[in-house]
């Protein structure tokens, strides 16, 4: 098997952290490039920045175009919908929203729409109605362009997986990512036969999460460490799953450890195959390496 590679499905380039901001205050400069140089020594060789309005995805276009291995998703996070009527044109704002999401496709570096859901643990941001109004006009972006979702869910599984099915034929598939809720919440996801889970250090912190994370799937999975957030802690019940030790903000491979230990699953190289297919399948068919999926069809099969 070839050496371990993966893709970062969720990286937040655009937050002011990775400028050296934190609360408003300059602490250290930039530190892009020193993060990207961890993440591909560890094996990372693509990375999707997330947009979460839209002109935080114009900068996350700016920051795919900078590496050809990065690329990024357009759209509007579910605490940030009032933009669209705070802008005083839904519909032109809808419509800047698309026509980004086609320069970037032109560009080769937008692979999906999003980060779009829905978000009822934090509604002082947004109200439920705004949330809901807005995350179903964004399968028309996909609809329009192609693409697949990039999705969002917390503590809104009923609302959320009733707009998806709504909605169930404007889009080729996605991932649910940030992926921390019930057994049931999971089993709704994935009723939806093009729809995959994406799992980070936030999908692994209690005893609870870890036997939700064991009945996902490996075929319907993907990993991400949603930088600089969901970062795997010492506090966290899959901390002993880990074996890397490295002063990294980029956890991914942890993330995988831990998903793999919590699971018993023991070909590690199998594994991370198996999700960098998943992951290919959804965000970059053009890569889809069918040999690849041929063998590890066999070898899953065979376990």
């Amino acid at each position: 098997m070839a050496p371990i590679r993966m893709i970062d499905i969720a990286v937040n380039f655009t937050d002011g952290m990775f400028k050296g901001i934190y609360n408003g205050k300059q602490h250290h400069v930039s530190d892009i490039a020193t993060v990207l140089s961890r993440a591909w020594n560890a094996g990372v060789d693509r990375i999707i920045v997330t947009g979460g309005s839209l002109e935080e995805s114009k900068e996350a276009l700016a920051i795919a175009e900078t590496d050809g291995r990065l690329f990024c998703t357009v759209g509007v996070h579910p605490t940030r919908c009032k933009e669209f009527e705070e802008s005083g044109d839904p519909e032109k704002h809808f419509q800047g929203l698309l026509a980004l999401a086609k320069e970037g496709i032109q560009k080769g570096k937008v692979v999906a729409i999003g980060e779009c859901g829905l978000d009822y643990d934090r509604l002082h941001f947004c109200p439920p109605e705004v949330q809901k109004k807005y995350f179903e006009k964004q399968f028309e972006l996909a609809y329009a362009t192609k693409l697949p979702m990039f999705l969002h869910m917390r503590a809104a599984a009923e609302d959320f997986c009733e707009i998806m099915e709504r909605n169930i034929n404007k889009f080729t598939g996605g991932v649910t990512h940030s992926f921390t809720g019930s057994a049931e919440d999971r089993d709704k996801l994935l009723s939806f036969h093009n729809m995959y889970i994406g799992v980070n250090g936030c999908s692994l912190k209690m005893a609870e999460n870890l036997d939700v994370v064991r009945g996902i799937p490996v075929e319907r999975m993907m990993i991400e460490t949603d930088s600089p957030y969901c970062e795997i802690k010492s506090t966290h019940a899959g901390i002993n799953f880990v074996k890397s030790l490295w002063p990294s903000k980029k956890k991914e491979k942890q993330v995988l450890e831990v998903v793999a230990g919590c699971k018993g699953i023991t070909d590690i190289d199998l594994f991370s195959a198996t999700l960098y297919q998943n992951t290919c399948r959804v965000f970059f068919p053009q890569d889809l390496d069918a040999a690849a999926d041929a063998l590890l069809a066999g070898r899953n099969e065979s376990q």
